[in-house]
């Protein structure tokens, strides 16, 4: 029996509905649904709770999340080390890796059943924070890492370097090393280039820098990117793809680099990144 892991957002209104419709509309076509025990426990759905270990990873074809693109990454990065294909349901705005909106799931669900998809391989960083020579924390990231000032009006000083070569030292709000996946989130917004997920290259973008010398860099992937922090307070943070946090102090060094992780996103027959692009900017 075909077994698939269901991973929703608790906090979205509909997820219970949706889960529940999902779980008899599989279990008659002979697919068995699962879900982590402790989502399940919140939803009230312990006729699906699973616990997410080895011995059942290896049982799981593929998952569904059902959320928006900040569930996904979540989802994405706790189940990495298995490999899963992942299928976005989305229920919040229009999303970049989500690949299905709630009304057209169940259509297109036989497609996905039937192996009848493309896979979209998207590329993770890591980031290791090191003080005075000793490694602190090691964190994993599917969009982006984030240096960043704390909530007053002093920038931090921020000493860049690409393979240890010396780059500049960027005084400004932050600065933020993206994958092509994240190029479309933070560091947009920043003013980053939008750059095709395929590509095997990160961007290095800064935040309100009070320098001439304001442009992103993109980089080969197989580069490393070092960045110190200069500053004498300690509201610096590092963040995550926006969702795990860690305080900084003056002398902390950030190393990005490649990951060995990968996560595939199931596509449709004939998925574009560029349909995906053009939907976004007509969305807003």
């Amino acid at each position: 029996m075909s077994k698939i892991l269901i991973w929703p957002n608790p906090e979205k209104e509909q997820v219970r509905s949706l889960a529940q419709q999902i779980y008899r509309w599989l279990e008659k076509r002979g697919v068995q649904a699962v879900m982590p025990t402790d989502l399940a426990r919140q939803l009230d759905l312990d006729a699906m709770a699973c616990i997410t270990d080895e011995a059942t990873m290896q049982e799981i074809d593929w998952v569904m999340v059902l959320g928006g693109d900040g569930t996904l990454l979540l989802a994405a990065k706790q189940l990495m080390r298995w490999n899963k294909p992942i299928l976005g349901v989305n229920l919040g705005h229009l999303g970049f890796l989500t690949e299905v909106e709630v009304p057209d799931l169940f259509p297109t669900l036989p497609l996905f059943l039937s192996g009848e998809y493309q896979l979209d391989l998207r590329h993770l960083l890591t980031a290791e924070v090191t003080r005075l020579g000793r490694s602190l924390i090691r964190y994993e990231a599917m969009n982006d890492v984030v240096v960043a000032k704390g909530p007053f009006a002093r920038l931090v000083n921020l000493e860049t370097f690409v393979d240890d070569a010396y780059v500049t030292t960027y005084p400004a709000d932050g600065l933020i090393v993206a994958t092509p996946t994240g190029s479309t989130a933070y560091s947009l917004s920043a003013g980053g280039p939008i750059l095709s997920p395929d590509l095997g290259v990160f961007v290095v973008t800064p935040i309100c820098p009070h320098s001439f010398f304001d442009r992103s860099v993109v980089i080969d992937a197989q580069q490393t990117v070092k960045i110190r922090i200069r500053a004498m307070h300690r509201e610096t943070l590092l963040t995550v793809d926006g969702q795990e946090g860690f305080p900084l102090e003056d002398g902390d060094e950030i190393v990005v680099s490649a990951s060995t992780h990968s996560v595939n996103l199931m596509r449709r027959p004939g998925w574009s990144f560029f349909h995906v692009l053009r939907g976004w900017r007509k969305g807003y």
